[in-house]
């Protein structure tokens, strides 16, 4: 995990108004925090403890579908993977070997080793628990990292804002099953802007839906996207993104945009 240093302070609720806005989402903004301890973790307000077994899939989605605040320890999820790519189970030779997944996602032993050493995950030893929670709750202000659910169109507009100024290209991976180390896990580690096609136990346990593709990033690349948002808005570039016609004459409609360049 990388040194922060100091988070500024967000208005997070305003922002959570303003992405909204901008974007016309239909899924909750959430947070996800780590702690060191459990009784950090239990001391948020209102937070909830699961009372059975579940994936992460599903811990992200009572946040980001029921609005619910809810904290966990490695022994609430369902297995290694779950835990390991968030830091709360190692990531030894067992977990590496992946043997689960031959001859279920992948054909060979080592095709299973191949995509479980290409995860990000958080190292293991620093965290013990883990909450989530609506942005607009304030309950893990600020959260380490936000995460942003959208249908491809929302989520160029949203890329778009993040690279309004301080030009970067972005370079993403797919590792597969295990999307969430694409996601959260890199986040999480990296401190970067990080973008996954959510894979099939995310949809299946954690109910994401077809269309949606999620975006983890801080809280502030996440006020940053926002800034970018809006003077894109200024300059006619918004969403939702109205077709022109695949038969038009575009010179009108690129003319709005670029006449005066």
């Amino acid at each position: 995990m990388q040194q922060q240093s100091q988070p500024e302070a967000l208005d997070l609720a305003a922002m959570v108004a303003d992405l909204n806005s901008l974007l016309r989402l239909k899924t909750t903004v959430i947070g996800i925090k780590m702690f060191a301890t459990k009784e950090e973790m239990e001391a948020i307000p209102k937070i909830r403890r699961p009372l059975a077994v579940h994936t992460t899939d599903q811990i992200v989605s009572m946040a980001s579908r029921l609005g619910w605040t809810v904290g966990i320890t490695g022994e609430d999820l369902v297995g290694a993977q779950c835990r390991a790519v968030i830091g709360l189970a190692p990531q030894d030779d067992k977990w590496l070997a992946g043997e689960n997944y031959v001859g279920v996602w992948h054909g060979t032993a080592e095709d299973a080793r191949k995509r479980q050493e290409a995860l990000d995950v958080v190292p293991y030893g620093k965290y013990q628990a883990m909450a989530v929670s609506p942005l607009t709750s304030g309950r893990l202000d600020p959260p380490d990292i936000c995460l942003v659910y959208a249908t491809p169109g929302q989520m160029i507009i949203l890329i778009n804002g993040l690279q309004y100024t301080g030009y970067k290209k972005f370079e993403w991976g797919v590792v597969g099953e295990t999307a969430c180390a694409d996601s959260w896990g890199r986040a999480l580690k990296t401190g970067e802007p990080s973008l996954s096609l959510p894979c099939f136990a995310e949809r299946r346990y954690g109910g994401v839906p077809d269309e949606e593709m999620l975006m983890a990033l801080s809280p502030s690349h996440l006020n940053k996207a926002i800034v970018g948002m809006k003077q894109l808005a200024k300059n006619g570039l918004r969403y939702p993104i109205a077709p022109y016609g695949i038969q038009a004459d575009v010179r009108a409609g690129m003319g709005v945009s670029y006449a005066k360049k």
